[in-house]
């Protein structure tokens, strides 16, 4: 899943406007992505909300321009961008919130009768999940909260991501990431979004841009685990990676697209 940030104030330091967006994601897909993920509101730390007309002003040109191309979701927490999307060609769901933000959400989610990605987060604020984050037993805890969502959801695919970054310390990231295999073992398929994250820059300092090794290492980990699916910045780069671990395991090799 490639990302495609439609925003200024991305954590990635790769938003754009859709003039830069729709190339990039064209971009992406000759790369080798087999989905582009859409949104148009930073959820980084700290990050302040946008207006939900702004948000849809800035996702549903990108979404009009990439959906005959690849299939997309939208990553938003607000029900109105969620069907404006859907209406403009995405075709899947992709809430940090697990619908929990817009009390719209759900209902949408439910009629629209799409795939769904939920994500755990602690709260529904950007500006205050990284707040002193506290857990008895994280893996326990975001599991069950995934899995109480996903039973909101009986009649349609879903998918479960275990937000890592999000509400959570390097050692709640690490250990999620370690125990991964407990998560894919619900039988959802599980969504790995680790790519430039922060906490690679904790465990080796580095700048944003040279985060690309420490990404590589966390979407390998998730191949062994057996994710579903890793969202990323650097497509090529981690199609080679995964390639080559497949190849080394002799496992069968990640279709390219054509």
């Amino acid at each position: 899943m490639g990302i495609v940030n439609a925003t200024p104030d991305s954590f990635s330091g790769d938003g754009r406007d859709a003039d830069a967006a729709i190339p990039h994601g064209m971009a992406l897909i000759a790369a080798g992505a087999d989905m582009l993920d859409i949104g148009g509101e930073s959820t980084r730390p700290g990050a302040a909300p946008v207006l939900v007309a702004d948000e849809i002003a800035r996702v549903v040109p990108v979404v009009q321009a990439l959906a005959p191309h690849i299939r997309i979701s939208i990553d938003t927490r607000n029900a109105a961008t969620m069907r404006a999307a859907l209406d403009a060609g995405a075709s899947i769901i992709n809430d940090v919130t697990a619908l929990r933000h817009d009390p719209a959400a759900l209902p949408l989610a439910r009629a629209a009768g799409c795939p769904v990605i939920l994500m755990h987060m602690p709260g529904t604020d950007p500006r205050t999940m990284q707040e002193q984050p506290r857990y008895d037993d994280v893996l326990a805890e975001v599991r069950g909260f995934l899995l109480e969502r996903a039973a909101l959801l009986p009649d349609q695919e879903v998918w479960l991501d275990p937000g890592i970054g999000f509400g959570k310390t390097l050692a709640h990231n690490l250990e999620l990431l370690r125990r991964l295999p407990c998560l894919v073992a619900t039988g959802f398929p599980i969504l790995l979004g680790a790519s430039r994250k922060s906490f690679i820059n904790r465990i080796s300092p580095a700048a944003l841009e040279d985060r690309l090794p420490g990404s590589l290492a966390a979407a390998l980990t998730g191949a062994a685990a057996g994710v579903g699916w890793l969202r990323v910045h650097d497509v090529a780069q981690t199609r080679q990676a995964v390639a080559v671990w497949a190849a080394i395991h002799a496992l069968p090799q990640p279709p390219a697209r054509t």
